[in-house]
């Protein structure tokens, strides 16, 4: 029973919290707005601000000068704020007639300049407690049943003779009814403020005026090539009308494009910075680059005969450069083979570079005069001699006088004997000495004459001991 109780007591204490915040949700904000004519508007239709519904419309009335007063109740907490430059418009909600408010709570303005006060409160009389949106500040759009009922009888008709009668009437009480044309068409107040702001500007137009007859006058001069620009547009526009697809492909391709090209166009702004000082430079020197132009031309002038005389010589030496064609390949071929050569030849000759080979020749050249010449009180003489004896000459046989020997002599016998097997070689080489004719001598010397045999020691040596005699003395 207590559990019972208890749950009831809860619920009870939930349901009236949720009325008091019911009852005290938030203050109630409403504008009474007064229009000069509210056909169509009932109550709970829409009141948007920038196209965002804010509240709904709370109720009518007629005030005492035959105008309506439509009650805009705002129920959005962030628009509760009208200045007493808002303005409210109603507009067609859809082509079934629906009508609703669209409100604007002040004008927009830099954020340095003084806000517009607040709207003023009504504190007696009807709508109490309102804020008061005067009819100035109102406006209503002109129904598309309107504008299609002028072309109906009898709206057609009744509307020729107001036209008819507008003279008659302006001439009685014409402030009256422009105040009336000016309330009853909202496109003429907004026409008025146009005009306003054009003659708040009507210096700007007239410079511009001025500015425009200068800038069409080349125009109107040129007005051919306009009209061809113009006549080429149109043709270049319904070619890109015919490749619509096409264009249509490339713009979808061209956010990727600008993706990939972003990088190289950062690079290039980099080779900009980097090359801002040669333009400068190049800036610098363009006047001695102008005159240097301006020489070049009398040299160039004097250029042209021997160019002309180029292209005969030219004529006569393409054919000879076309036969030596050939002979240019040979003499590639030649140097493809000759490349390794080349190579070699050119290790050894940086090697000989490298150890000082030219110094050391020099050097040696110098030692080697120097160790066979000497000088004495009368002349210089040579250290080396050659002697002419005996044992100077080439000699089959060993000498007995002969000094510089590579063994010791043989016997007479064994002497006999080994001449008897002397090689042909040695004997050919004995008939040259002796002054015979090299082919003859090798005619001569054959294996009959000379059985083949290794030569003694003493009959290879003699030669080397003649060539080199005891020391004379000095």
């Amino acid at each position: 029973m207590r559990r019972v109780l208890v749950i009831v007591g809860l619920t009870a204490l939930v349901v009236t919290a949720g009325i008091l915040a019911g009852a005290g949700g938030g203050t109630s904000y409403r504008v009474r707005a007064i229009f000069d004519s509210a056909a169509f508007v009932v109550p709970g239709e829409d009141v948007k601000i920038a196209g965002v519904k804010v509240g709904q419309i709370d109720s009518l009335s007629v005030t005492p000068e035959k105008r309506a007063a439509v009650v805009l109740d705002i129920s959005n907490p962030g628009y509760q704020d009208f200045r007493k430059d808002a303005t409210c418009k109603i507009r067609p909600q859809s082509l079934i007639g629906e009508q609703y408010v669209e409100c604007t709570p002040t004008q927009p303005r830099a954020s340095t300049d003084t806000p517009a006060p607040k709207l003023g409160r009504i504190d007696n009389g009807p709508g109490k407690g309102q804020y008061l949106l005067p009819s100035d500040h109102t406006s209503t759009s002109v129904a598309l049943d309107l504008i299609g009922d002028t072309a109906r009888l009898p709206v057609r008709q009744r509307l020729t003779l107001i036209i008819n009668e507008l003279g008659t009437g302006l001439a009685g009480r014409g402030d009256d009814l422009n105040q009336v044309i000016r309330r009853s068409a909202p496109a003429l107040q907004e026409l008025d403020k146009v005009l306003n702001l054009l003659s708040s500007q009507n210096k700007t137009l007239e410079q511009l005026a001025k500015d425009s007859d200068t800038d069409l006058a080349p125009l109107a001069q040129q007005r051919k090539h306009v009209t061809g620009f113009i006549t080429a547009s149109q043709r270049t526009a319904a070619a890109t009308a015919e490749r619509r697809a096409a264009l249509a492909a490339s713009l979808q391709k061209l956010p990727r494009f600008l993706a990939e090209l972003r990088p190289t166009m950062r690079r290039l702004g980099e080779l900009a910075g980097q090359t801002t000082p040669v333009v400068s430079d190049l800036h610098a020197s363009a006047s001695d680059i102008n005159e240097l132009l301006k020489q070049m031309g009398p040299f160039s002038k004097a250029a042209t005969p021997a160019l002309v005389r180029l292209g005969a010589v030219g004529k006569n030496g393409i054919p000879a450069l076309r036969a030596a064609i050939p002979i240019t390949e040979d003499l590639n071929g030649f140097a493809q083979r000759l490349r390794p050569v080349g190579k070699t030849l050119a290790g050894v000759l940086s090697s000989f570079q490298r150890n000082n080979g030219i110094p050391s020749l020099m050097d040696y050249v110098f030692f080697q005069a120097m160790a066979v010449n000497g000088f004495d009180s009368v002349s210089h003489f040579l250290r080396a001699g050659l002697l002419v004896n005996t044992c100077s000459t080439y000699a089959l046989q060993p000498q007995a006088e002969c000094l510089a020997k590579f063994s010791n002599p043989p016997s007479t016998g064994a002497s006999a004997r080994s001449l008897s097997g002397l090689d042909s070689v040695l004997a050919r080489t004995a008939a040259v000495l002796r002054g015979a004719h090299p082919e003859p001598a090798k005619a001569t010397a054959t294996p009959a004459a000379a059985p083949a045999a290794a030569p003694t020691a003493s009959a290879t040596a003699t030669p080397q001991a003649a060539a080199a005699p005891a020391p004379a003395p000095a």
